[in-house]
């Protein structure tokens, strides 16, 4: 904040200004001697100050306090990012300039025949984030891609939904600010700093689309529930203006027959009142947003839903504005219901956003080619029949029970006249008599929610078919990558990359493979790429581009070193998650006082009997391997909590056959201890190997996996290996990474280590793997985005844990409270 002294100063001003002229309760605009406030009126009589000193009032107390805090939370960090002279130039022209933009628009509405123009040009209005808002959108020009894409976006979707919907000369001049902010900021900033690109930009795009069809949904929702709302989009609102009659009050009104018209328009407003219809009318609503995060994901299905549901609105707002044109003694509207200040602005306006949403669709069709599993849809269609059946049978059987809770006779034939509609949202059925309306409270119930039940299981069932993974898993793949292991070889984890549960992707010439898994829209790969050492960097650009064109976020989890000064070079984030160590077997020798524990091992194992057996989980006998399996459920048993997978392996990663076991075991061949050992190659040859499983009886011998370790160690040197990997220890560092591998971030994984030490005990793990003086390796985690950590953090968790239960997660949280 010692840096931020232009912000600082305003908000001072402002509050000052706020106590010494009375405004602080009720703004300048309320004030007779007052000619701050910024509007036609103000600006016509000459006192162009308006456009500048309207940025330094707001409308209430309210408004003060919320304006501070926006003030603080945009300014101080903005002001402290471009210095102090450029945030305020940038402040003074976006405010100045934006105002008198505003007011240029309000100018033109007002010479065209609508009640928008006409409100505006009454308006007085006084706000300060007008400028702070053009100082953010300067300042994006001095930012990377990533952010600069990403503010721009949300702040101007937001801002132009507001002039939309609600469409005050306060939203107007927001957006006209920032706006100018957008033009002013390469002027003050030259050209963006850019990051080399990594992936393409489609995600962005789909992201783009999807927000504005977002916008066009929500706004009307929000307009909806603004009484004030004004803008040329805000006609939603009247679908929830006051109905004149109650049931039983509409029942006596259309008894009589002089009443006819007056019972017609009773029934389409009651029609239209209550929670229920309210739900009702919104879930079209919903279902589009639920096909806008399919959009933000890629999907096909999405995009029709997208393109059916708005040419669906296109027709019914058609219609609509055909009957307000055609019969000019009528205030009612099938869109949008009764509304006594109905137009035919009203009726166009909608329509066009419409057709501009659906032009945009159509436009962008080619962004939406990611396809579902096969029988994904086909279940989605026979849930949503199903739940249509199901609500249609209840609503006559139930209907039938409840017949003098109607209006009518409401016999079967009556109920099945009206169960279709039931189905419709009610403000499209304004040109239909209603068979029935109900009376009580039970009838009204199942009157006006059984169809709100089959719109949500729709939207439901199309939810899960958008984060469900999409089609084209080859099953000969993992034989490929198998090849590919062995020639050319990959990196000390890689085998990892063969584990059930992966999916493969593979560059164009299939010289380079990628094992990943997909999880809350994250694409976690295990391990480096798999492939010809020559050109990785092909190999992460075109990963990430498949993943961006999937909808993704691509996260390289449990990489090296060279992967990650990749990722560094494209300006991705990077964090340690883990510590891989490495013992080197050219001169291994376990002498000296550093390998007196390793030496005790091997000298006790040799007195207690204790042989070191390399097997095969396919050759070993049956009893052995019943034996590895009681070990392996008794560790797990006394963690008390399930075994954790994605990069650590269990018991079906024993059954590889090039997976090699080697066992502790005694004279009676019972089995004391267990350890496995991925196969690591270069160019066809075996150069190490890699530790997976481990576990030991609990009342066995304690050294056992001293005794083992040493013993792989001693046997790969014998077999002429490089190297004798002990995988990694996730969550744990030996802290010889450098100041340029460390991050801010690097805490909040040392804590979460620090937390989950009692119960998985990842650090004491990296202790007992330093008593064989390895080298040790740092292992990463990529990403392009800090601000998909979170995604990222519940794939990682997803990945880990996939069947951790609601019971797991509270056995978790009491353990790590009780140590």
């Amino acid at each position: 904040m010692s840096r931020a002294p232009v912000t600082l100063g305003l908000l001072v001003v402002i509050w000052i200004l706020g106590l010494t002229t009375g405004a602080l309760l009720g703004g300048p605009s309320h004030e007779p001697a007052s000619n701050a406030s910024l509007g036609v009126p103000t600006v016509g009589d000459g006192h162009v100050w308006t456009l500048w000193t309207s940025g330094l009032f707001a409308s209430g107390l309210g408004e003060y306090v919320l304006s501070s805090l926006v003030i603080l939370a945009v300014g101080v960090p903005v002001e402290h990012r471009i210095g102090s002279r450029q945030f305020a130039i940038a402040g003074f022209v976006s405010q100045g300039a934006g105002a008198a933009l505003a007011l240029a628009v309000a100018l033109l509405a007002s010479t065209v025949p609508n009640s928008w123009g006409l409100e505006l040009h009454g308006h007085l209005i006084e706000d300060p984030l007008p400028w702070v808002l053009g100082a953010l959108l300067a300042a994006t020009a001095a930012m990377h891609t990533l952010w600069r894409r990403r503010i721009r976006t949300l702040l101007l979707v937001i801002l132009v939904t507001a002039a939309l919907f609600a469409g005050h000369l306060q939203d107007l001049t927001r957006l006209s600010a920032a706006l100018v902010g957008l033009l002013l900021g390469p002027v003050l900033f030259g050209r963006a700093a850019r990051s080399p690109a990594l992936g393409g930009t489609i995600r962005e795009r789909r992201t783009l689309v999807a927000l504005v069809v977002a916008a066009s949904v929500i706004g009307p929702i929000l307009a909806a529930f603004s009484p004030h709302a004004i803008g040329p989009l805000s006609a939603l609102r009247e679908l929830f203006d006051q109905v004149p009659y109650s049931p039983r009050e509409l029942a006596d009104v259309c008894a009589d027959p002089a009443l006819h018209d007056e019972c017609r328009k009773g029934q389409q407003a009651l029609r239209l009142s209550g929670i229920g219809p309210l739900v009702m009318n919104l879930m079209p609503s919903v279902l589009l947003l639920v096909g806008a995060e399919g959009l933000r994901r890629g999907r096909r299905a999405a995009w029709l839903l997208s393109v059916s549901g708005h040419l669906t609105l296109v027709v019914v707002a058609t219609v609509s504005a055909l009957v307000r044109i055609t019969e000019q003694d009528e205030t009612r509207s099938i869109l949008y219901g009764i509304h006594r200040h109905s137009s035919v602005y009203m009726e166009l306006a909608p329509l066009l956003a419409l057709l501009a949403i659906l032009v945009l669709l159509l436009s962008t069709r080619r962004l939406f080619d990611v396809r579902a599993a096969p029988a994904t849809y086909r279940r989605v269609w026979l849930g949503t029949i199903a739940a249509t059946g199901a609500a249609l049978v209840a609503y006559l059987l139930l209907g039938s029970l409840l017949a003098d809770g109607f209006d009518r006779d409401s016999g079967a034939g009556t109920l099945l006249r009206d169960a279709p509609r039931r189905l419709l949202p009610p403000v499209y059925l304004q040109l239909f008599e209603p068979p029935v309306l109900p009376l009580t409270s039970a009838a009204t119930l199942l009157f006006e929610w059984i169809g709100v039940v089959v719109w949500a299981v729709f939207c439901v069932l199309m939810l899960r078919s958008f984060l469900a993974p999409p089609a084209g898993h080859d099953l000969g793949d993992e034989r490929r990558v198998r090849e590919l292991l062995h020639c050319p070889g990959g990196g000390s984890m890689s085998w990892m990359s063969t584990w059930a549960g992966n999916t493969y992707w593979f560059t164009a010439d299939r010289q380079h493979a990628v094992a990943y898994r997909v999880h809350s829209g994250v694409a976690l790969t295990t391990g480096d790429p798999i492939g010809d050492r020559a050109s990785p960097a092909q190999a992460v650009d075109e990963f990430a581009t498949f993943c961006l064109g999937n909808g993704w976020t691509p996260c390289f989890y449990s990489v090296g070193p060279d992967t990650a000064a990749i990722a560094r070079e494209h300006g991705w984030s990077c964090l340690q998650v883990a510590e891989e160590t490495i013992i080197e077997l050219a001169d291994l020798a376990f002498k000296g006082k550093k390998f007196q524990d390793v030496r005790t091992a091997l000298n006790r194992a040799g007195k207690d009997g204790i042989e070191a057996r390399w097997i095969t989980f396919a050759e070993a006998p049956l009893s052995v391997r019943e034996q590895i399996v009681d070990i392996s459920e008794e560790w797990v048993a006394d963690k008390g909590l399930p075994e954790m997978g994605f990069t650590l392996g269990g018991l079906a990663e024993l059954s590889d056959p090039e997976v090699q076991l080697l066992l502790a075991v005694d004279q009676d061949n019972h089995v004391h201890a267990v350890t496995s050992w991925m196969p690591v190659y270069c160019d066809g040859t075996p150069v190490g190997l890699t530790l997976d499983f481990m576990r030991r009886r609990s009342d066995g011998f304690r050294a056992a996996m001293e005794f083992l370790i040493a013993s792989a160690a001693l046997s790969a040197q014998d077999q002429g290996l490089e190297f004798l990997s002990l995988s990694g220890a996730p969550l744990a560092s030996a802290d010889t990474a450098s100041e340029l591998d460390r991050g801010a971030l690097d805490a909040l994984l040392d804590l979460l280590g620090r937390t989950l030490e009692p119960v998985y005990g990842f650090r004491s793990l990296l202790a007992f793997k330093a008593k064989f003086q390895p080298r040790y390796r740092p292992v990463y985690m990529i990403f392009p985005d800090a601000a998909a950590l979170p995604a990222i953090g519940v794939a990682v968790g997803r990945a880990y844990l996939p069947h951790l239960s609601l019971e797991d997660s509270g056995r978790l949280l009491t353990q790590l409270l009780r140590r």
